[in-house]
């Protein structure tokens, strides 16, 4: 495995490749789970594209934040390896807390991640249970996070950054098949290959089982919970010189869900004279689509490194009611659906003006339209048929009619310098602007710096400060759908909905990494960020979508420990965080909330819901034979949290019990004549099936309790051709 050399930024790594440092050092997309031949060696295609690849990396370097790499072993090492969801294998970088709907908070935010693809920043879309990318198309993997430099922006919790796989890296096919516990089907395929100049590579996967959302109750089988998913990406590269490359990443998923059931709830409305319901038969289903492209074109000149990018991406929810069950247990039916589409361009550059300075720049523009569209059914209020003066709720339900249209501008621009003051240290000083329109027209001007000192090349200390703007989901609420629902079962308490504004805080980074012997790195991370109009989403009863709203502030604190072995055949990682997330008084989306609880926030500082303040995890992993074609690869791992948060007597004041889930992997090579490579997997997930609450729906903004999945097993045949 190749190393990055230690110092622009710190890390921890996972199992055999969750390694420290900055982009700009290794190009991201060179395989970390086995070493490259000799460039001269290599056709000339093979080393343009590694050029290029390390040139890009160039332009968009890590420098001073906090990054954690991911190698292809390292993903193989995760339980179901590549067929794992995306989140899953994120769960093994610190902080990094788990959640409900497939859900991950880092370092305390709700959400906010950003995910790129080849460096193109992909726009954010409305999926909620689906995972739109998957570990299986990515050649390189990480997680940036801190104090990030002023190329990062509007979406700063992490940043996701993937590596698309290519026929230069992944030539000729591999099938596989995944089955197992919960009725579990995926079988998947990929194949790369080169004709001429041009590099191509496609991968798809399509996924059957019976747990597609957390089970609402303890039980190992959840009831109606079946889901089915397609996933695909193609990816198409050109070499146009050896300084010109252009490239083109599709791809989309396709997903339909069962809304799970919890047994034994008794229904809160009388329809059509009726008020009891077997829970465990109610029908509510939801599909979620996202379809999305990124075409760039990188050039190279001297001590100039450029690419420019379109992109665009459509995404679509749509929610199913149970006609009548709905009524009775929410007094509402709504037939829902709501869609984006974003298109917009991206440019990143880089010049090295001079042998202690580089200078880099760029610039984002996007336009986004929301549209949703709802026809509801809710009860009314009636006059009393006893003659009382108050109105009582009815039993007839009537029918509603919801939408509302909203376009918004996104404009980025960055500009910064990478000056290395003496050989051993660096300081990368820059600015940012970014400014959004509708429903608020918002901007801010964002100084970001970082400096990095390795007094030894064994040694790598750090420190940075953000200035962070983070913009509202554009899809929200308006005042004229809280009206139509003014007479109904489905009116709120409260009228206000002010708009919510876009979080800005301030934040603190610093870091330590040291490598005391070959193959030992260990680390430390300390952050702290003050926000004002700190964004936290919540889902607020029927269809599943998130509602954003803001505290007027937030104050987020906490610190990583990690270290990793990796040396001969042993991967060893581990990794502990504690982070606190607290927050006051909401200023926007009110109408989701009872006035006693914005009363009591309006003083009162509390723990966010997504709060968990201690998070871990660890794992081993030993090939036998490695170098021979009979290798058998063992490894385990553990995942740790104390719990999210639930409202026992005032909101969000205690957290679920503690929860560890151990999961073990075995992988087997199988000398096949005239194969290049078989291979049967095993996979144990939550060995000692302990019984996990993620949530009870009882904290600020939770809908539902959920559940950890029980224990699982998964046998996978893979063959490579």
């Amino acid at each position: 495995m190749r190393r990055r050399a230690a110092g622009m930024g710190s890390i921890v790594g996972l199992f055999a490749g969750l390694t420290a440092a900055s982009a700009q050092e290794t190009p991201a997309a060179s395989p970390a789970a086995s070493p490259a031949p000799a460039q001269e060696a290599l056709p000339g295609i093979t080393v343009t594209a590694t050029k290029m690849d390390e040139e890009r990396s160039a332009i968009l370097p890590s420098l001073g934040a906090t990054r954690y790499d991911f190698s292809r072993t390292a993903i193989q090492n995760t339980p179901q390896g590549e067929n794992a969801p995306l989140n899953q294998v994120l769960l093994r970088a610190p902080g990094v807390v788990q959640d409900g709907f497939g859900q991950i908070h880092v370092r305390g935010d709700h959400g906010s991640l950003q995910y790129r693809l080849d460096g193109v920043q992909l726009p954010e879309g409305l999926a909620l249970f689906s995972q739109v990318l998957s570990p299986r198309f990515a050649n390189s993997l990480s997680l940036l996070t801190g104090a990030l430099p002023a190329q990062y922006g509007l979406r700063t919790a992490g940043v996701v950054d993937i590596g698309v796989k290519s026929g230069t890296t992944n030539p000729g096919g591999d099938l596989s098949f995944m089955g197992g516990s919960y009725d579990w089907v995926q079988p998947s395929g990929e194949y790369g290959g080169r004709s001429g100049n041009i590099d191509y590579y496609a991968a798809g996967q399509y996924l059957s089982n019976g747990i597609g959302i957390e089970n609402p109750f303890s039980a190992w089988t959840p009831i109606h919970d079946q889901t089915s998913q397609w996933y695909a990406l193609g990816k198409v590269t050109g070499i146009i010189d050896e300084n010109t490359r252009l490239s083109f990443i599709g791809g989309g998923v396709n997903a339909s869900y069962q809304i799970p059931n919890n047994i034994n709830q008794v229904p809160n409305f009388t329809v059509f004279g009726n008020s009891t319901w077997d829970s465990s038969i109610l029908d509510q289903r939801q599909w979620e689509t996202t379809y999305f492209g990124l075409a760039s074109l990188q050039k190279t000149y001297q001590d100039v490194n450029l690419q420019l990018s379109g992109f665009a991406r459509y995404s679509q929810l749509n929610y199913q009611p149970d006609a009548i069950g709905d009524l009775l247990y929410n007094g509402v039916a709504p037939w829902a659906q709501r869609t984006s589409f974003a298109v917009g361009a991206q440019g990143d550059a880089s010049w090295k003006v001079a042998p202690r300075h580089t200078v880099r720049g760029g610039f984002l523009v996007q336009r986004e339209r929301v549209t949703s569209f709802a026809q509801v059914n809710t009860l009314p209020f009636v006059p009393d048929p006893a003659g009382g003066t108050d109105p009582v709720l009815g039993d007839q339900p009537v029918g509603l009619t919801d939408f509302a249209d909203l376009t918004g501008w996104t404009y980025s621009v960055y500009l910064q310098d990478e000056w290395k003051v003496v050989p051993t240290v660096t300081l990368n000083a820059g600015l940012r602007f970014d400014a959004i329109t509708a429903p608020l027209n918002e901007y801010q001007f964002s100084p970001r710096v970082n400096v990095v000192w390795e007094p030894t090349p064994e040694i790598s200390l750090r420190a940075g400060y953000s200035r962070y703007f983070v913009p509202v989901p554009l899809n929200q609420v308006s005042t004229a759908s809280l009206a139509a629902r003014v007479g109904t079962a489905i009116a709120p308490e409260v009228m206000t909905n002010d708009p919510a504004r876009a979080e800005r805080s301030d934040y603190i980074d610093v870091g330590l990494t040291v490598k005391p012997v070959d193959g030992l790195t260990v680390g430390f991370s300390g952050f702290y960020k003050w926000a004002e109009n700190y964004i936290d989403k919540g889902q607020f009863g029927a269809p599943i979508f998130q509602t954003a709203f803001n505290y007027s502030n937030a104050q987020v604190r906490g610190f990583e420990l990690f270290g990793n072995y990796d040396k001969g055949p042993w991967s060893l990682y581990a990794n502990l965080a504690w982070s606190q997330v607290s927050s006051i008084n909401i200023t926007s989306s009110q109408f989701n909330f009872e006035q006693a609880t914005l009363d009591y926030l309006a003083s009162n500082w509390i723990f966010a819901d997504h709060n968990q303040s201690w998070t871990g995890s660890a794992g081993a992993a030993y090939v036998f034979n490695r170098d021979t074609d009979w290798a058998t690869r063992v490894s385990a791992d553990v995942l740790y949290g104390n719990g999210l948060r639930q409202t026992l007597v005032t909101p969000n004041d205690a957290a679920l019990p503690a929860y560890a889930t151990l999961n073990l992997s075995a992988t087997q090579r199988l000398p096949i004549n005239g194969s290049r490579g078989t291979s049967v997997r095993l996979d144990a997930i939550n060995v000692t099936d302990g019984q996990y609450q993620l949530r009870t729906g009882t904290g600020v903004g939770v809908g539902a309790p959920q559940f950890g999945m029980r224990r699982a097993f998964f046998v996978t045949l893979s063959q490579k051709f």
